[in-house]
């Protein structure tokens, strides 16, 4: 079949189709002449009940058909809501125990025993090692020995000054005095240096992995064993700026450690710095969580969140949301009539639209019929019955979240 021939079917397909559209459409004439075709002949083929002019008001959307000049618009409707937006932080923290301490010796010298093994836990005082120590025992035993010595001696020459056999001046008690205050210094301080010669645990808590054994050769710098009270883990992590003079010491927050999200541990703001880093412009905050099972361990990655107080807001069904020259708005049911109401978006969700606008919860929002629609005009609902009308039941509130902020677990230069 030629070009010709096909297009001469498809025009002819396209008549009748039309024609039987406005012979067997009430409204047919009614919707021609709103899109501003419209002649005598249309009028002629239309039936009797045909509307003869158009219907009036501006709008979009869909739904039930619209009714003719005068009559009532048949709509159908959604109760707003109320939902609060939330300001919540969620950022990336590094964990750390409460206390953490590397153990090191107070003086150089050969490991004589290790008295301690990875993962035990200890208390304060402690011992954990010792070093060699016969040179000192030594030191305080002769220590002792001079002690005891200038003490007797003092003890003589205050027996002589009191006895008028001999002649002992006080000066040469004094003497004595201040040798037996000599003798005690050094014996203390032989005996100093004889308990550094143990390694004692300066907090309570649980050995790492031991590095040295006995024999070792160790110095003030090297690391004995390092033992961590993680009770309490302290989670490090950074906020925007404009968070700073929202957080406060004792605040609560909830973290969940990256390699086991699905327990959540309650926890609270432990510590806050004292300025914004001016490179990242972040604040650094410190969150301790509590860790009774011992299940958390120093250096895990926390996801840290909090909440902060949000706003109240109206919600209106997505299909409700108009828009115009002058921006969105929304139809309002008043009493029986349309009100058109402007209306701000706040937040956007699947189910519902948050917006700032003069409207209740309970009220009548149209989301269906919408077209032709005008201030004023009268509209009967179609999903609720008459003694349904101004009894539309309130919405349970939602609570929804917006403003998210996630940051990364870093910390800020000369942090």
């Amino acid at each position: 079949m030629s070009a010709f021939k096909q297009s001469v079917s498809a025009l002819v397909i396209l008549g009748v189709a039309g024609f039987a559209w406005i012979k067997l459409d009430p409204n047919a004439v009614a919707t021609l002449a709103s899109y501003n075709i419209d002649h005598p002949m249309l009028t002629a083929l239309a039936p009797s009940n045909a509307s003869e002019t158009p219907q009036e008001g501006a709008g979009s959307g869909g739904g039930p058909a619209a009714a003719g000049p005068g009559e009532a618009r048949m709509v159908v409707v959604a109760p707003a809501g109320t939902a609060e937006v939330n300001d919540r932080l969620t950022a990336i923290g590094d964990g750390e125990a409460v206390n953490s301490v590397n153990v090191t010796p107070y003086v150089t010298g050969n490991l004589d025993e290790v008295l301690v093994q990875s993962g035990q836990r200890v208390e304060a005082g402690d011992v954990l090692a010792r070093l060699a120590s016969e040179e000192q025992t030594i030191a305080v035993e002769r220590a002792r020995l001079d002690l005891e010595n200038m003490e007797n001696t003092l003890q003589r020459r205050q027996t002589l000054r009191d006895s008028s056999a001999a002649a002992i001046s006080n000066v040469e008690v004094t003497e004595a005095e201040l040798a037996v205050q000599t003798a005690q210094l050094e014996l203390r301080e032989a005996e100093l240096n004889l308990s550094r010669r143990a390694i004692t645990a300066p907090i309570s808590g649980v050995i790492g992995i031991v590095s040295v054994n006995p024999g070792d050769y160790v110095t003030t710098d090297a690391e004995i064993v390092r033992i961590d009270d993680r009770s309490e883990l302290l989670v490090d992590f950074w906020v925007p700026e404009r968070f700073a003079s929202m957080i406060e010491v004792g605040q609560p927050v909830s973290a969940r450690a990256i390699s086991n999200a699905d327990r959540q541990y309650d926890g609270e703001i432990y510590a806050v710095d004292n300025r914004i880093d001016p490179e990242s412009r972040t604040l650094w905050v410190r969150a301790a969580i509590p860790n009774e099972d011992d299940r958390l361990r120093a250096g895990m990655a926390f996801s840290v969140a909090m909440t902060f107080d949000g706003d109240t807001y109206p919600t209106v069904d997505p299909l409700s949301v108009q828009w115009s020259a002058d921006g969105s708005f929304v139809w309002r049911i008043d009493g029986d009539r349309s009100e058109r109401v402007p209306v701000r978006i706040v937040q956007r969700n699947s189910d519902s639209i948050l917006v700032d606008a003069d409207i209740e919860a309970g009220d009548r929002i149209i989301t269906e019929g919408l077209m032709q629609l005008r201030d004023g005009a009268t509209v009967m609902v179609a999903n609720e019955s008459e003694d349904q009308v101004g009894q539309i039941p309130m919405p349970v509130a939602e609570n929804l979240v917006t403003r998210t902020d996630t940051l990364p677990a870093r910390r800020p230069s000369g942090s």
